[in-house]
């Protein structure tokens, strides 16, 4: 047993150890390529400068346009490969593919059908669904960010904030109060209304403050000898406000409210929402299981597996009553688009 033991340990090591070798090797030969790259492209900048010595040199680097910094072509390259990595993962967040594939997940688990529909179906379903979904926000994207910026006439970096104040919308339309006052309560931030105070409130508060840090005694805002006006002075407060108790949506919050705080309570609202849509999905499934598992108790038959038995009859369930009509419908209008 032991030494099976050490056997199965070496062979993960030795994977682990050529897997590791392989991304060394791989890095090595993209940084190589990249800087044999950027050596070629500086020195036919160089023959172009010096052929024509009245111009400058040209820095349209992407990482020059994403931060501001400019970079060699080797960390370009790294950059780009980290955000292609990420991309596919950020993507699925930020839309509506969570909620999709995991009630999806729970049917086929609620039916026990095992691997039918296969795992390249759902997904396909899921990705097409969630492009339904969000064609809205993606043409608003290609309008209102792609499409200018292909044009030049807004930089990448109002691109990018463009995209993500679309996104940051669509999210903030599918994720629960509770969700985000929670995240804001975590952070430490919170969210801010106008309050109007009267000019006497002011003044209050204005003393309080001036008594609070040890000022001498502050003369009156209001002069009693001055006309008073026909309207009251008034003066805005910033007041912090709970999002549970706000009659205002999500989005009226937007300019302060994130993507680093908006995005997590994105995600465990759609994660609470598609739990709730698969607890309802295996009550009636739960319901044929129990019948059909007293039916077999009371005939007797105890040694026959009632998983199947009850399969065709949640199969024919889920057929009589339209069920993947019924499923879709369901999941695109709990959806706020």
């Amino acid at each position: 047993m032991i030494k099976e033991t050490i056997k199965q340990n070496g062979r993960l090591f030795l994977r682990f150890f050529i897997s590791f070798v392989a991304t060394c090797l791989l890095v090595g030969v993209l940084c190589v390529t990249a800087s044999a790259l950027s050596n070629a492209e500086g020195d036919a900048q160089t023959e172009v400068l010096a052929e024509n010595p009245g111009t400058e040199p040209a820095d349209e680097s992407l990482l020059k346009q994403l931060i501001g910094i400019d970079g060699s072509q080797t960390l370009e390259v790294i950059l780009i490969i980290t955000v292609l990595s990420i991309a596919p993962s950020f993507l699925v967040m930020v839309t509506s593919f969570t909620r999709i594939v995991i009630v999806f997940s729970f049917l086929r688990n609620a039916m026990q059908t095992q691997s039918i529909p296969p795992n390249s179906i759902l997904m396909g379903l899921s990705l097409f669904l969630t492009l339904f979904i969000m064609w809205p926000t993606f043409t608003q994207i290609n309008e209102q960010a792609y499409q200018p910026y292909s044009k030049g006439e807004i930089t990448i970096n109002e691109m990018i904030g463009k995209t993500g104040d679309t996104l940051k919308i669509f999210m903030l339309k599918n994720t629960s109060r509770s969700n985000m006052q929670f995240f804001l309560d975590l952070k430490g931030d919170a969210v801010y209304e106008a309050s109007v105070l009267s000019a006497e409130a002011a003044e209050a508060q204005a003393q309080a403050q001036a008594e609070a840090n040890g000022e001498t005694e502050r003369e009156s805002v209001i002069d009693e000898d001055f006309i008073k006006p026909i309207e009251p002075i008034e003066s805005i407060e910033q007041v912090p406000v709970n999002l549970n108790e706000t009659e205002h949506d999500l989005t009226y919050y937007t300019d302060q409210l994130g993507l680093e705080t908006v995005i997590p309570a994105f995600i465990l609202s759609e994660l609470t929402r598609a739990f709730q849509m698969g607890f309802m999905i295996f009550i009636p499934f739960l319901v044929i299981d129990i019948v059909v598992s007293s039916t077999l108790m009371a005939m007797g038959m105890m040694m026959l597996p009632p998983s199947m038995i009850s399969l065709p009859f949640k199969i024919m369930l889920f057929v009589l009553v339209d069920g993947w009509q019924m499923l879709v419908g369901t999941l695109v209008n709990s959806f706020n688009i």
